[in-house]
């Protein structure tokens, strides 16, 4: 899972580059400095995607930072649904409203899938087992 996880994110964050303009109508409008957003997220996206992979003493770590991506990514999902833009494929409204629902599950996975979440129980080891008499 983490796996594919990483390599969404890797296909979406070079997507930020190719297609900028569509990527740039998911930005709420209240939110300032819309292009360099794009660009930022998508840099952010190919770079947690590359860190799921690369990184596997740091995955754990890679797993929160993800997660906090995806809750700062949030309200551009919600405006994709409530402006109904038709970006990345969601062109009715049942697809974009689903893609908000799925939002947090996928959290959970990204968590999960790294081992942040619930916290990796340790094996015991030979130095940690408890010893019997």
């Amino acid at each position: 899972m983490r796996v594919l996880l990483a390599l969404v994110l890797i296909v979406a964050g070079v997507g930020h580059f190719l297609a900028h303009d569509a990527y740039l109508r998911l930005i709420p409008p209240w939110l300032p400095a819309g292009p360099t957003i794009v660009w930022v997220t998508g840099v952010a996206e190919i770079v947690l995607g590359v860190g799921l992979l690369a990184l596997p003493r740091r995955r754990r770590a890679v797993g929160w930072a993800l997660a906090a991506f995806l809750v700062l990514v949030f309200p551009g999902n919600v405006h994709q649904a409530v402006a109904g833009i038709d970006v990345g494929g969601l062109d009715t409204p049942v697809a974009r409203w689903v893609r908000v629902l799925l939002q947090p599950p996928l959290i959970a996975v990204a968590l999960w899938s790294t081992g942040a979440w619930p916290p990796a129980r340790r094996r015991p080891t030979a130095r940690t087992a408890p010893r019997s008499r």
